[in-house]
Formats: C-alpha cells, structure tokens, sequence
C-alpha cells in the first residue's frame, strides 16, 4: 500500500489496529525482562501508543509511519511521563533511519503488509541492519492458523517467515497467538522474536 492509501486509512477513520494502548506482547517481552531499555525503533507506529509506552520505560524511542496524519496525531497526543520519544514519517525500506543501532526494533503488522518472499527477505535484513549486537526484533503478524475470512491482516505462513528470517536472523522464537484490534473475532496471529546473528547461518546439510 502507498503512503497515500495509508493516509486515507487514517483520514477516514478505517484504522482497527490502532487499539489506543500498548500491544500486549510488546508489554510482555519488556515485563519479563527478555528485553531491556536502551534504544528502540517501532515501524509503523500508528498514533505511537506503543512508542510512548517504551519511553515510559526507559527506552529512547524512534517511532515512524508512512501516513502524516498517523504522525501528527502521535505528536499532538500527551507526551510520556518519562523517556523520549521522536515521530518521523519516513519510509524504513527506502529512507535513512535516525538513531540507530538499536536494541530493539518492533513492528506491529508491517512486516506481513508485503506479498512477495523477496520484500520481505529485505524487510528482516534492514531491521538486521539496524539492529546493535544482540538487539532483538518483535513482529506480529497474520497467521495461516484459524478459520476463513474476508478481511483482516494478511496470512503469512510458518515457512515464509522463516525463509525471509533466516538469512540475516536468528530466530529465538514463533508462537501462535491473536492479534489485539477493535472488532471481533480477534484474527490469528503469529508473534514472531528475532535477534541480530552473533555470526552466519549455516548451510542445510545432507546426512552421509
């Protein structure tokens, strides 16, 4: 989708996944310690209540969006008690990413947005680029799991994750889970945690 489809989306109110509060899986992996505050990158921030809740707990937040009318609405709303935060609308694929590296990058439904294995094989290797030593990727993202429908996120399948993943990170963990929107039923999802590779994967091997 073009950041002028973005923009209409949140001109005409047609957002569900802007729920006006933190994700619960971001709020789980900083909760339970499995990440700690230093510099973070959220895609596709929204109107930045997962942003301003990483300041409040200590992390040094840049937050982008492609829709300038995602970002203006993060800017208006009421700053976090603590910690900063900075909202940019820039495109991550294509366009130089203030701040970095990071400790942690997450994306809430960007990742998923893009049909083809190849974009999104670019997809993880820019947040692997971005990533400090050790920094760890949080993405939710449609899955195959649950019954049929119409609308809702886009379904990515275990493998393609993996196939796009595996070349420049280090998978930690993929589990099935629901994503977190304003209408019911609550899509499946996967929460998929992955972290910068400390040294190359290795080629699959045939058993002699």
């Amino acid at each position: 989708m073009s950041r002028a489809l973005w923009e209409e989306r949140y001109r005409s109110n047609c957002t569900p996944w802007d729920i006006g509060m933190p994700d619960p899986h971001l709020t789980e992996l900083v909760e339970r310690g499995r990440v700690v505050p230093g510099r973070a990158l959220e895609i596709g921030c929204g109107t930045g209540s997962d942003a301003r809740w990483l300041a409040e707990r200590g992390f040094a937040v840049v937050a982008l969006d492609l829709a300038p009318l995602a970002i203006e609405r993060a800017k208006q709303a009421e700053p976090p008690n603590a910690g900063s935060v900075e909202f940019h609308c820039l495109d991550f694929l294509t366009e130089e990413v203030p701040g970095g590296p990071f400790d942690l990058v997450f994306d809430r439904g960007c990742f998923h947005i893009f049909d083809g294995a190849e974009e999104r094989a670019r997809f993880a290797a820019r947040v692997a680029e971005l990533l400090a030593p050790g920094g760890a990727w949080l993405s939710l993202l449609g899955s195959t799991e649950g019954p049929a429908r119409e609308e809702g996120p886009p379904r990515r399948s275990a493998a393609e994750v993996l196939a796009a993943i595996e070349p420049s990170l280090a998978l930690e963990e993929l589990r099935a889970t629901e994503f977190r929107i304003e209408r019911a039923p609550l899509p499946a999802a996967w929460a998929c945690l992955a972290r910068r590779r400390a040294r190359p994967a290795q080629p699959s091997t045939r058993r002699e």
